[in-house]
């Protein structure tokens, strides 16, 4: 008799891989039902129907499918005691070995604009949570997985057990499960007391400027140890927020080694940045401990990735790439030709496989959505921890004030943006010199803003005759502006705010620059 795996799942990413391997591989049979069953029998896969399987029909419009004791007496059974193997004789029950489920996508739903309560109260599944829990329960002789980003690790297991799972790795996939249920049950539970934090895209204009939620759930599911955290002597895990994989969880991974906490970091840092620039136009960032070391636009992705290296090689070396456009094969070929530990694009063309293969270290990640991450930051203190907005509004322009007598052009001010944006994805103090769409200085973190200003137009060098000088803060004296004009800035861009803001106004018309005041800083620390 061939054992059973059940399947029954919403979101069917990798299904039909998984099935196909399971009944002609490993030579399961397979049950399942409503939509899942559908999809099976298009893909001319062997299924019984669960309905078909139990004697019992489909009810209240679906909302009662699984629960039957022949379902959960199958899943439920410990197989090492007498009793219970001669219950599941007497009522004709099969033990099922294998539960595929995930939920109904409640928080997609109420991510929706105008959903209604009663949708929200559809997409709130049961017979998915109760599966779940009950094979967790007996993960000593049931495997359960709640998410297709584990179908790769379990398949992998089943081929290298001759078609079993070990009890270690049951129990690994029975603790993920209960994480999954607990965030989906939190989410619920936040949604129907009015205090869900969204974690799906919201514009800017829908998010209050002045507030943020006043309590913060971490959903955290699916631990994924990594080798260590920033240094080998600090043991780190990485969590997937909520109860859908999305963001770096979503990832695909075509080849290289495993991603490190640091890689994850310096990979949101790209995203980040590239998330400025949206689709308009070809962007490649490098990023380099958290830092840009060089930001470009181009008219082509190749283009910008070469001028991004070209501003900072040394510093490229081991660096981590983002790029807003699929990776070609001339972009592959520069790519490869430096040691970098990661790269990130929306899209492959197939013919890269082959070309990156030659750096088989080499991480290549594939993020369709680039552009969206988390509204919120948190930063853990002793004792409690620190939620915030994150600083992600949208630069506005418009909105600025040109203090000097010298007006930007249309072509300056769009320098000056690209500065700006650049500017606020480095640690502060910030400074971001730049030309030509391309960074070509930056000074980052230092105590004092005169000092990151000297390490900003030092590496610049002769390149900042007629650049852009980006700071995320504004100038205390005037030093700054002085010590700029003389290296060759032509325009800085600064919130203000200073007490001493003529100062600097005064210095940079003496000195027939353009200055321009945001009214908005952005500190990173």
């Amino acid at each position: 008799m061939k054992p059973l795996a059940l399947l029954s799942v919403s979101d069917k990413t990798g299904l039909l891989d998984l099935a196909r391997e399971l009944s002609t591989t490993y030579n399961f049979q397979l049950i399942s039902s409503g939509g899942t069953a559908k999809a099976l029998k298009a893909a001319e896969l062997e299924v019984t129907k669960v309905s078909d399987y139990t004697g019992a029909p489909e009810i209240l419009g679906g909302r009662v499918k699984t629960l039957h004791p022949r379902i959960h007496g199958g899943i439920l059974a410990r197989l090492e005691l007498p009793e219970h193997q001669q219950d599941l004789a007497d009522n004709e029950i099969q033990p099922i070995r294998i539960v595929v489920v995930n939920l109904y996508p409640f928080e997609e739903t109420i991510a929706k604009p105008n959903v209604t309560l009663e949708d929200a109260i559809e997409n709130i599944d049961i017979g998915g949570p109760t599966l779940i829990r009950a094979s967790a329960k007996n993960y000593t002789h049931v495997a359960v997985l709640s998410s297709p980003s584990q179908y790769p690790e379990f398949l992998a297991e089943l081929k290298a057990n001759n078609g079993e799972t070990t009890l270690e790795f049951r129990k690994k996939l029975a603790i993920a499960a209960f994480q999954h249920t607990q965030a989906y049950d939190t989410a619920i539970a936040k949604y129907l007391g009015g205090d869900l934090i969204a974690e799906e895209p919201v514009s800017s204009e829908d998010k209050p400027l002045n507030t943020i939620s006043s309590s913060y759930t971490l959903l955290c599911n699916n631990p994924k140890p990594l080798r260590y955290g920033e240094n080998p002597h600090q043991p780190a895990i990485w969590y997937q927020v909520g109860a859908t994989p999305k963001g770096w969880s979503a990832a695909q991974q075509l080849q290289g080694k495993e991603l490190s906490f640091n890689n994850l970091l310096d990979l949101e840092a790209a995203r980040s940045i590239v998330a400025e620039f949206g689709d308009d136009q070809p962007c490649a960032v490098i990023i380099k401990h958290n830092n840009p070391c060089g930001v470009a636009i181009a008219p082509t992705i190749s283009e910008a990735y070469q001028k991004a290296f070209e501003a900072d090689s040394t510093s490229a070396f081991g660096g981590i790439v983002a790029l807003n456009r699929p990776i070609d094969e001339e972009t592959a070929q520069l790519l490869n030709k430096t040691f970098l530990e990661c790269v990130v694009a929306p899209a492959c063309v197939p013919s890269v496989a082959a070309i990156f293969s030659k750096k088989q270290n080499l991480r290549v990640l594939v993020l369709s959505d680039l552009k969206h991450g988390s509204h919120e930051t948190v930063k853990t203190i002793a004792g409690g921890m620190l939620v915030q907005r994150s600083d992600d509004e949208i630069v506005q322009p418009e909105t600025w004030k040109v203090v000097t007598q010298k007006q930007p052009t249309t072509e300056q001010l769009q320098e000056l943006v690209f500065a700006w944006k650049v500017s606020r994805h480095v640690k502060s103090n910030a400074i971001a010199i730049t030309k030509d769409l391309t960074t070509i200085g930056i000074g980052a973190g230092q105590m004092n803003r005169v000092g990151s200003a000297k390490i900003a137009l030092e590496q610049a060098g002769e390149r900042a005759q007629g650049a852009f000088l980006a700071s995320d803060g504004f100038f205390p004296f005037d030093d700054s502006v002085r010590t700029a004009a003389a290296a060759g800035i032509i325009a800085i861009v600064q919130p203000g705010g200073s007490m001493r803001d003529a100062d600097s106004i005064k210095a940079a018309d003496e000195l027939g620059l353009i200055m321009v005041f945001t009214g908005i800083r952005h500190f990173l620390h």
